[in-house]
């Protein structure tokens, strides 16, 4: 049971500082400071720096991915064989994650926000390891989707579906970014609002029309030089 805590202590004090200061930033000498133990508590549980990373978002990570299938076997289950609607098939992969974002006891909220900043600019064994933690997962629903969507080229479909990684990703890290524009300070405090407004954004992205990818060029609106 004492290694067991000891384990815990390091990955709950190794997420915070990580969201805090960054993967790269944040030292070994800060994580066990803040969970009260030795390097060699950190060797023994973990080896090295990046096996605690990797630990870090797989303890999560997992679950979370685990979650989605779940729901999606669950509700291909109650259809029947028939495909499902867009919007069930974002609420459970966007859904499940936003429910964990608003988790401000648990760690859940916290975890969200690293997984979001990391996204962005993930170090390489970082990015493999996400690779294989998002597998079958992008498979499960790009195949739901392919069959909710037959007008929409799968192609396109993954496009979509990284716009909208990128959106949730961007709005689970906070709103700063968005203070900077706005004349308003924002409330990001209600999960509920949160959820809502980025359900119907994602939505609304993924029934758009087909983009004109004629010539293999796209075309661009001119900007005069007023603007």
């Amino acid at each position: 049971m004492a290694e067991i805590d000891t384990r815990l202590r390091i990955l709950d004090a190794a997420e915070s500082l990580f969201t805090q200061y960054g993967l790269d930033a944040t030292t070994l000498r800060q994580i066990t400071g803040a969970a009260e133990v030795n390097l060699a508590a950190v060797n023994y549980h973990f080896g090295s720096k990046e096996e605690l990373i990797r630990e870090v978002f797989r303890r999560r990570l997992t679950w979370l991915n685990q979650q989605r299938l779940r729901e999606l076997d669950r509700l291909e289950t109650e259809a029947g064989g028939r495909p499902l609607k867009p919007s069930r098939i974002l609420e459970v992969f966007f859904g499940v994650a936003l429910k964990m974002a608003a988790d401000t006891n648990g760690g859940g909220r916290s975890f969200m926000r690293l997984l979001g900043r990391t996204y962005r600019q993930p170090p390489e064994f970082v990015r493999s390891f996400f690779a294989e933690e998002y597998t079958a997962v992008i498979a499960r629903f790009k195949a739901a989707l392919i069959r909710a969507l037959p007008g929409v080229p799968g192609e396109e479909i993954l496009w979509r579906f990284h716009f909208m990684m990128g959106a949730m990703s961007y709005a689970l890290t906070g709103t700063d970014a968005l203070h900077i524009v706005a004349e308003d300070a924002l409330d990001d405090s209600d999960s509920d609002a949160l959820y809502a407004r980025l359900m119907s954004f994602m939505l609304g992205g993924l029934r758009a029309p087909l983009p004109d990818l004629s010539g293999g060029r796209v075309k661009r609106p001119r900007i005069s030089k007023a603007a």
